[in-house]
């Protein structure tokens, strides 16, 4: 493959990086007694119980044919000076950090976006695991499985890096829906690849063509937790990221009922770091994480007082992932001072208020 140099800073430039950190190590084998493995998966079971109940109660409200999103009242949205400022910080902070960056933030009530590279190609790592939650919701849709449908693990899938599934015993069964939680707030990868093989790689691919991905793809080698260059990465970008992320958000996603179980998902990730990090209390994020091969993301929906957005912020080549979470966190941060009620700004910037 002829390697192509790519200008960083060009919103569509593209490029793979070659090197990274050492890859995840990964804890010897050991099986896991009942009683742990029935810890493990009662947090999973008392979300699906509250998920059913939830869509029932959501059905009776908002009978079919209803349409599937409003946008919500937002009693103080952001103002236009308001988020000019905010952008502008923004601008100046991804031009200084020392790693490539895209970056995609989308105001849901009022439509306003700021983008900064959102086309470039970054290694996805476990974001690829959103799409493939929705490829496997696509298939409930259609009734070739359900949350409920049990599947073995088994030698081939268990998998080193992040996630607990690793030390569940050979030829335990777990549902879709177990595998699915366990896949994004663990981001686990002994789950992703039970997916995987029971779907087959054929399908996922097709199905990231239908849900109109076009930089967003999914090959074998791309799972390697190598640290170095591999044939085929799975790549993605910032705004399609964040597309996939609205549609769920919107319900646009597979069905009504499966994206409000998916954003639900989100919303329990277990990742503290990156974007949830110094998020205000009472505040709410649904969001995905990623990191590898010196690449490191990640993308969600913010529910703040004075709306609901998207952002989504990848990473790659960087100096190391202390400094990528730290970037990333302060990109948030930068948005939740805006999105607050009693944002700080608001009473020391007085050409703000006059916009």
């Amino acid at each position: 493959m002829t390697e192509v140099h790519h200008d960083p800073h060009h919103p569509h430039s593209h490029h793979a990086p070659h090197h990274a950190q050492g890859a995840p190590h990964v804890r010897p084998r050991r099986a896991w007694s009942g009683a742990r493995l029935l810890r493990l998966l009662l947090v999973p079971l008392l979300g699906f119980i509250l998920y059913k109940a939830g869509g029932y109660i959501f059905n009776e409200l908002n009978p079919p044919g209803a349409e599937l999103f409003r946008k919500k009242a937002v009693e103080n949205p952001i103002r236009d000076g308001e988020w000019q400022a905010m952008v502008a910080s923004l601008e100046n902070l991804a031009y200084n950090y020392s790693g490539h960056v895209g970056i995609y933030i989308k105001d849901l009530n009022s439509d306003k976006v700021w983008e900064y590279n959102p086309d470039r190609l970054f290694p996805s790592a476990s974001l690829i695991k959103v799409p493939i939650m929705i490829a496997v919701c696509d298939k409930i849709k259609r009734g070739e499985l359900s949350l409920d449908t049990q599947i073995k693990l088994t030698r081939r899938d268990r998998a080193g890096g992040s996630g607990s599934l690793k030390w569940v015993r050979e030829g335990t069964s777990l549902s879709v829906m177990e595998i699915i939680y366990k896949m994004i707030t663990e981001s686990d990868n002994t789950a992703t690849r039970m997916l995987l093989d029971y779907a087959g790689m054929d399908y996922f691919q097709r199905a990231f063509e239908q849900m109109g991905l076009v930089y967003t793809k999914i090959y074998p080698e791309g799972f390697s937790l190598t640290s170095g260059w591999v044939a085929r990465e799975n790549y993605t970008t910032a705004r399609e990221m964040a597309g996939l992320m609205e549609r769920i958000y919107k319900g646009e996603v597979v069905d009504r009922n499966l994206s409000e179980f998916m954003l639900e998902v989100l919303k329990h990730n277990k990742s503290r770091s990156r974007l949830r990090k110094g998020l205000p209390l009472g505040w709410e994020i649904g969001h995905k994480t990623g990191l590898l091969r010196r690449s490191c993301h990640d993308v969600g929906v913010v529910f703040s007082p004075r709306g609901d957005y998207l952002i989504s912020v990848l990473t790659s080549e960087v100096p190391n992932y202390s400094s990528a979470k730290g970037f990333i966190s302060s990109v948030a941060k930068l948005t939740y001072k805006y999105y607050k009620i009693d944002a700080d700004y608001a009473s020391a910037d007085a050409n703000v208020k006059a916009l």
